[in-house]
């Protein structure tokens, strides 16, 4: 994964029926996995999917993030780029 990165799955943003849970739950969530005040927020997956589907539930939460349109697939091709494990 990219050196800094918390798992967020976006099944958990939603509720049984499919609705994105309210905005409290949300910012409860995301500031318990570190998203807080002061602190950028990002989001990224394989291809760029459930990532927007992350990005628009943080905005719901009022925790305002960026979309890394590359993700994974994008990150992962420059050999340049750090890679952690675990």
């Amino acid at each position: 994964h990219v050196p800094g990165a918390v798992s967020a799955p976006t099944g958990d943003n939603v509720d049984p029926s499919g609705r994105f849970h309210l905005p409290d739950f949300l910012r409860e969530r995301f500031n318990t996995l570190g998203a807080v005040p002061g602190v950028r927020v990002g989001a990224y997956c394989g291809s760029g999917v459930t990532a927007a589907h992350e990005v628009l539930a943080l905005d719901v939460a009022g925790i305002p993030a960026a979309l890394y349109v590359g993700s994974w697939s994008n990150w992962v091709a420059d050999p340049a780029r750090p890679v952690a494990t675990g």
